[in-house]
């Protein structure tokens, strides 16, 4: 019987490589970019075509290669940074594995030029599926370019496998800012498709995150620092009321490196416990600075993970220099000695709810309930007749009469809502029913009455009237803010936005919809930007119900509070007309009921 085992060809074996360390063209950026840090560069480009399926580019004034060097950086495990078993536990740079540029010359077209500042001529290598096609001297500055053609060309099944073109682009983009907030000293330029992204120039920290993310961080950032006699900490957070409902925005580094650490997040997010709803997240750039050996960033073939040695000082460490920041500026949370701690707080009047949105699955079940129900059913629910009990009610949803909205006071007289309406702090509206009390949620009341008429105008084939700005209005976001608001385009022309890219971070609003002149359109696309991902990824929303959200919450925050009692009447009725009464569109609760039994025990 022939022998079973035998060595994998070097073609093969680098192509199985390549499946851990080239997963889609930002992984071929992060590689590269890496590589011209280590050679001491201080000015990196990233040319980028077609979403880097076409070429990936990155260009340094670093160090440059030999001849030699330049031909033996494609072979498997070929590195300079480490030389013996101790090597691994002082690991200081970023590539150290020798996997990197063998793993991307497998799976595409590489062409290589290098030149040290003490050679006259450079070296050009061009390598194709791991086959040196030619090797010969060139002219070319100090330094080296590397450009990446036609990823996966040779594993079309791999190609197939990639995201559009938007989805490519946004990791890249996500791993280009990695980078840039690594390195602050060193200038970064960002081109797609001919056109300059960003250029950033070399500075510090806190001027690296303003470039990146915009102008308003200037006045939101909080700097933090903290030493300890085997670790530093140094860094900035963002205020509490930045946070946003999506994840995006955080960023830890240990010696510089990127990494994903759930267990310091954890230490982040206790020590902004009661300053943010608990289903949002802070913006921070946070680096810690320890001892090489007390690290080991070898646990996975991104470097991405670390296993830190002493991880319970290092989430200490973490938690005081935040908590600090957030004291130093008079941000912590005072104790209210006057609030029992066994009842809920309600919401606070602003853009971010306390209210922990429902889950999916929860929203999915809302859904159909409200969907077999009339607007009428609501107000029975609140208003039950006297031969049905509250309790029935709220059991039974699925079996309440089907009233006509325009019929409903008709055939309930005594549903209608009593007089005695009450604004309180001018974020509540308390109305008698016949079970106790009714809270509503004034701002959550609008967001949901906003959002189903803007989300009856998305339906409509004929596009929204739009209305011109005497002056258009100018937007500046983050990159991937950019991106996420490239994804809603055809949704925001029909409701009648008109918006055009300025510069690297600029957006230029020239009209919005008629209806909808009292807001802002700058706040709408923040919004939008910042929702999204929770709106589609979270909630299942679809796009324009997802612009119609951001929109709506806009709206909502505009809006004039009811100055009368016929006013207040009218909000109530205009909320129990909608088809979801009881949720904003992101499942919060717009009202309460605090039954008599409830009240009757407050005052024993």
């Amino acid at each position: 019987m022939p022998d079973l085992i035998r060595l994998l060809p070097d073609s093969l074996a680098n192509q199985i490589a390549a499946g851990e360390v080239v997963q889609r063209p930002a992984s071929v950026v992060k590689e590269l970019l890496e590589n011209a840090v280590d050679a001491g560069a201080t000015y990196i480009q990233l040319v980028v075509k077609e979403a880097g399926k076409a070429l990936i580019q990155v260009t340094d004034n670093g160090i440059g290669m030999s001849p030699t060097d330049a031909r033996m950086c494609f072979e498997r495990h070929a590195t300079s940074k480490i030389s013996r078993v101790e090597d691994l536990f002082n690991i200081r740079s970023f590539g150290f594995r020798g996997e990197a540029m063998a793993s991307i010359a497998a799976v595409a077209q590489v062409d290589l030029k290098t030149c040290r500042p003490t050679d006259t001529l450079g070296t050009h290598v061009v390598i194709e599926g791991s086959k040196v096609l030619s090797q010969q001297p060139c002219a070319h500055p100090p330094g080296t370019q590397v450009s990446v053609k036609n990823l996966f060309f040779n594993v079309p099944a791999r190609r197939n496998f990639l995201k559009s073109n938007q989805v490519e682009w946004k990791h890249i983009v996500e791993e280009f800012t990695r980078m840039a907030l690594a390195r602050p000293e060193i200038s970064f330029s960002l081109w797609h498709n001919d056109a300059e992204v960003m250029h950033l120039k070399a500075s510090n920290l806190a001027q690296r995150i303003v470039a990146l993310f915009g102008k308003t961080w200037k006045e939101n950032l909080l700097p933090c620092r903290e030493e300890l006699s085997h670790a530093a900490l140094y860094g900035y957070i963002g205020k509490p009321e930045t946070a946003r409902k999506t994840r995006g925005e955080q960023f830890f580094f240990i010696n510089n490196r990127y990494v994903r650490h759930a267990y310091l997040h954890h230490a982040v997010m206790t020590a902004f416990e009661r300053l943010i709803p608990e289903s949002s997240f802070p913006f921070y750039v946070i680096k810690l600075t320890v001892d090489p050996a007390s690290i080991d960033v070898n646990v996975h073939p991104t470097k991405t993970e670390v296993k830190l040695e002493d991880e319970r000082s290092m989430y200490a460490l973490v938690q005081t220099a935040v908590r600090q920041a957030l004291g130093v500026h008079h941000l912590s949370p005072a104790i209210d000695f006057t609030i029992d701690a066994n009842f809920d707080q309600p919401g606070r009047m602003t853009d971010q709810q306390d209210d922990t949105p429902l889950s999916p699955q929860e929203y999915k079940i809302l859904q159909s309930h409200v969907h077999k129900a009339t607007q009428s059913s609501a107000w029975q629910q609140l208003y039950p007749p006297p031969n049905r009990s509250l309790e029935q009610s709220n059991r039974y949803p699925d079996r309440l009469t089907q009233v006509n909205p325009e019929q409903k006071l008709a055939l309930f007289p005594d549903t209608a809502p009593k007089p005695g309406l009450l604004l309180l702090h001018g974020r509540y509206l308390l109305s008698q029913v016949k079970s106790g009390l009714m809270v509503l949620d004034i701002r959550a009341a609008y967001e949901r009455i906003c959002y189903e008429e803007q989300l009856s105008k998305c339906g409509v084939h004929t596009p929204e009237v739009a209305q011109p700005l005497l002056f258009p209005v100018k937007i500046e976001l983050a990159p991937a803010a950019l991106i996420q608001i490239a994804t809603f385009a055809d949704e925001l022309i029909r409701l009648g936005f008109q918006i055009e890219t300025e510069g690297n971070h600029g957006l230029v609003c020239k009209t919005v919809p008629a209806s909808c002149q009292q807001i802002n359109p700058a706040e709408v696309m923040a919004t939008l930007a910042e929702q999204a991902s929770f709106y589609t990824d979270q909630l299942r929303l679809g796009k324009h119900e997802s612009v119609a959200a951001a929109i709506a919450k806009r709206q909502a925050a505009s809006m004039a509070l009811p100055d009368s009692e016929e006013a207040m009447q009218a909000l109530i009725n205009r909320l129990f007309a909608c088809q979801q009464p009881h949720y904003t569109p992101d499942g919060r609760k717009t009202t309460a009921i605090i039954n008599l039994d409830t009240l009757d025990s407050l005052l024993v």
